[in-house]
């Protein structure tokens, strides 16, 4: 891919998480393609890590180039288990779950530390999970436009506990460069767990005020650690 406005040779791949689908991404992706990257976009079902894995190899298949992927909380897991595709030449955690080996989303939620938000989340209904609508926004999406908020409530995609049960065999991040951005309003992965898991994956940390949603409220912000993460793979395989 020829460089254009300070585009380079390294592909993104977005990968969501729970209760949403990839079109949260959009405006990140905007800016993306605008300085040149080939961006694609991860549908998960969110029904078990193992599917959700499998669907984001299958777009990593299709890159031509090494990539830059992306996770957003669950994905975050997804991305900690599929980034060992050699494709991968670096990791970027967007106010995501980063776990360990044998770790699972199941895992790293089931000890809050005291005075934590407890995130809205419904009893299972045939073992999927979905987030009280009425405390959808302030939750998940506290600096999203009300109405976008409220799109992104009632378009919930149901997320199977399977899903979250689902552990990591082999983290990718203990062999390959890691980013993550911390949201410092999140009320779904608290910022302390954030810092906790960043720090063990030996990641290159910033933060930037936002909610969960982050990845929606403030694209600029996942972009340019996006692209910064691109530049330093490059520079490094130099």
């Amino acid at each position: 891919m020829a460089e254009i406005s300070g585009a380079t040779s390294v592909a993104v791949v977005l990968v969501h998480g729970g209760f949403v689908d990839g079109s949260g991404w959009e405006g990140v992706y905007q800016i993306l393609k605008k300085d040149g990257y080939s961006v694609s976009i991860v549908q998960n079902a969110t029904i078990s890590l193992a599917d959700d894995v499998a669907a984001t190899k299958r777009i990593l298949a299709m890159q031509n180039m090494p990539v830059i992927l992306v996770g957003h909380s669950y994905g975050g897991v997804v991305i900690t288990e599929a980034g060992n595709d050699p494709k991968v030449a670096g990791l970027v955690y967007i106010a995501a779950f980063a776990p360990d080996a044998g770790e699972s989303v199941a895992a790293l939620i089931k000890d809050p530390q005291p005075g934590a938000p407890v995130p809205p989340i419904l009893p299972p209904q045939n073992g999927y999970l979905a987030l009280d609508k009425t405390k959808f926004r302030e939750s998940f999406a506290a600096d999203v436009g009300a109405e976008k908020a409220a799109f992104m409530a009632d378009s919930q995609v149901p997320w199977g506990v399977e899903a979250l049960s689902g552990s990591i065999t082999k983290p990718a991040w203990k062999t390959k460069p890691s980013w993550y951005l911390v949201a410092t309003e999140d009320k779904m992965i608290p910022p302390p767990a954030q810092h906790f898991m960043s720090k063990r994956a030996g990641s290159t940390v910033v933060e930037a005020q936002g909610s969960h949603a982050i990845y929606v409220s403030k694209p600029e912000s996942v972009a340019a650690l996006i692209v910064k993460a691109a530049k330093g793979v490059k520079s490094a395989a130099k």
